[in-house]
């Protein structure tokens, strides 16, 4: 049995999408990304410079991530 995706991630070039799936992940992010954060849809948008510390973050935590 895999284990439950708490954040799928998907690269679409100079931006990343990182979808909090699980509400402990969304409550993560809200807790760890600024309020001026930039959302397309349920997805944080993240430029690719950044994306790293993020999903580090998030790893480190103990989301579990599937990246696209």
């Amino acid at each position: 049995m895999s284990a439950q995706v708490d954040v799928e991630v998907s690269n679409h070039g100079s931006i990343w999408l990182v979808t909090p799936i699980t509400e402990a992940a969304q409550e993560w992010i809200a807790e760890h990304v600024a309020d001026d954060a930039q959302w397309f849809g349920f997805s944080l948008a993240v430029e690719h410079r950044f994306v790293t510390t993020l999903l580090e973050g998030i790893a480190d935590y103990g989301f579990e991530v599937l990246v696209h």
